[in-house]
């Protein structure tokens, strides 16, 4: 028996455009009814070939093959479609082998290294519409079917920066550059690439602080004031902004802030009985509530999850992220007096409820930044028999 192992050894997370590693063993072992009964041809295992290449399936909520897209074919390996979805994207197959004999109780190693294309689109689990990435290993031993495994494995978006004129002009003029002089005694410059190039650039677009300040209104006159101090930030980072109901002709009595993603789909034939407008008001990732009657200000603290996917636009559906306020408000004069020694809240109030939509850009983070928050990757085991 020959023992397949697969493990990623440079993580799980990975942004479009990065490199991954595998390490790939196989293992020549015994199985524990056999150990006091080998006979010669079980001392040697022979293997057809072996190969790998990456995959990214798609597929719809209630309809995982939607005929209306330009599915590709693999051009090695047949993949189905009946569980995981139809492919949209996959890389040419590796050859990791060809005739490997594998003695009894030996190992042996190959690396699978491939890159992802920077446009790449994201792994996502929308409410209609679901993005996975897998690593096929697939090998067959002579005589037998083909045996696979899938890794699985995320992939960050770099968009919406895509164009490679605007990453050039955004993280300064090339050109300009290298008209200068050049030193012989300086170290030599590195070349940018497109994946540090929008780096560069999301990192620039999430550290520009930019406070707005926005007045809050309904029918019935000013119900306060908020402040975003920034638009885009990463995954992992904190929505800071701050209420001052100072500024209020109508009482506040209690807030909350919803951090939500809107899908909007492409597909000409999307998904039935689907309303994409309630489900994604629906979904709510993260949530700020605090009651604010008596109080002149408050602040909004709203930690972004690491697991959320960031807004990406690809032919079959865009990801957008809006914070979702909802105010009750009521025109009762509530609070006391300071010359008031005895004062009973009242039993009913007549409230009305009021709802905002804020839209927010919402970029990746290193993937660094999330492998060191979560468990780290096991091996994936595959028994040849």
């Amino acid at each position: 028996m020959i023992e397949l192992s697969a493990k990623l050894t440079t993580g799980t997370v990975y942004l479009a455009g990065e490199a991954l590693e595998c390490c790939i063993t196989f293992c020549h072992t015994t199985q524990p009814e056999h150990r006091n009964s080998q006979s010669h041809s079980d001392i040697l295992e022979n293997l057809a070939w072996a190969s790998a290449q990456i995959h990214c399936f798609y597929s719809t909520s209630g309809n995982p093959s939607d005929k209306s897209l330009s599915i590709e074919k693999t051009t090695a390996l047949e993949v189905t479609s009946c569980d995981i979805g139809d492919v949209v994207f996959h890389t040419k197959p590796k050859i990791l082998f060809c005739d490997l004999t594998i003695p009894l109780g030996e190992t042996k190693t190959f690396w699978y290294r491939e890159s992802l294309p920077i446009e790449a689109a994201p792994s996502y689990r929308g409410t209609t519409i679901k993005y996975s990435y897998k690593i096929t290993i697939a090998t067959q031993k002579v005589g037998s079917h083909i045996k696979m495994v899938r890794i699985p494995f995320r992939v960050l978006p770099i968009s919406p920066i895509m164009n490679m004129q605007d990453l050039a002009a955004l993280c300064g003029n090339e050109t300009t550059e290298d008209l200068q002089p050049t030193n012989p005694f300086s170290e030599e410059r590195k070349v940018e690439t497109p994946l540090t190039m929008a780096l560069q650039v999301l990192q620039n677009l999430t550290a520009r602080r930019s406070p707005n300040s926005y007045m809050i209104t309904n029918t019935r006159g000013k119900v306060g004031r908020f402040c975003l101090f920034k638009s885009a930030y990463k995954l992992g980072e904190d929505i800071v902004g701050t209420f001052d109901f100072s500024v209020g002709t109508v009482t506040c009595m209690q807030v909350s802030v919803s951090l939500q993603p809107e899908e909007i789909l492409k597909s000409k034939t999307p998904a039935k009985n689907v309303n994409n407008e309630s489900s994604s008001r629906s979904m709510t990732v993260a949530r700020y509530h605090e009651v604010t009657l008596g109080l002149t200000h408050s602040e909004l603290i709203l930690p972004i999850p690491l697991h959320i996917t960031p807004a990406f636009d690809v032919n079959e559906v865009s990801l957008r992220w809006r914070l979702h306020f909802e105010f009750v408000t009521t025109n009762e004069k509530l609070c006391p007096n300071s010359d008031e020694k005895d004062w009973n809240a009242p039993l009913n109030v007549p409230i009305e409820t009021m709802v905002w939509n804020l839209p927010v850009k919402i970029y990746s983070t290193l993937p660094k930044q999330i492998t060191q928050h979560s468990v780290s990757s096991d091996a994936y085991t595959l028994c040849i028999k």
